[in-house]
């Protein structure tokens, strides 16, 4: 009789078992689906959030790239000597100037965009060195006359840069 009431007692309990482990498989599956749509409307918001702030870090570059641009920078930077040299320290002391105010704004754009603006901004600094030790540079003006004339003949390191940061731009759109 005893085994029985053990067999009965199986029978009894097997359905009930069915029930508990499917019940706990469509719980955790619903649990996990909880915390997922969760994470998704919280990064959705993240990014709504931090949108405005890349685009505004674009921007920035963009500006800085516009006002490192060897024509603009001459244009809006005149000499105040026509020591050649102290010019020349002038125009990259305003470049890396620029360059450091503008610094916080990497936490906001791709690695790649940082180091196209940072190439940019270093071959601009070169082009005026370069420029500055150039034979037929002997004042302020001449040396003024030779970047200009130089960025006549091929495109400005800020132009490709900025061609880069437009790219970049568009594919968040």
């Amino acid at each position: 009789m005893d085994t029985s009431r053990i067999i009965d007692l199986f029978l009894f309990a097997i359905p009930s078992l069915i029930t508990g482990i499917i019940a706990y498989y469509f719980f955790k599956a619903h649990t996990e689906n909880e915390d997922g749509r969760r994470r998704f409307l919280l990064k959705k918001d993240l990014q709504v959030n931090a949108m405005p702030l890349r685009l505004q870090a674009y921007e920035r570059m963009a500006l800085f790239l516009e006002r490192v641009s060897p024509s603009k920078l001459l244009i809006r930077i005149p000499p105040v000597s026509a020591n050649k040299a102290d010019y020349e320290s002038l125009l990259i002391q305003s470049i890396e100037q620029e360059f450091e105010h503008n610094l916080s704004q990497q936490i906001y754009i791709s690695d790649k965009c940082w180091n196209i603006v940072t190439t940019a901004k270093n071959a601009t600094i070169q082009l005026i060195r370069k420029a500055g030790m150039s034979e037929k540079t002997d004042t302020a003006n001449k040396l003024r006359e030779v970047v200009l004339s130089e960025m006549m003949e091929r495109r400005s390191p800020s132009d490709a840069a900025l061609s880069f940061i437009k790219e970049e731009v568009a594919e968040i759109w």
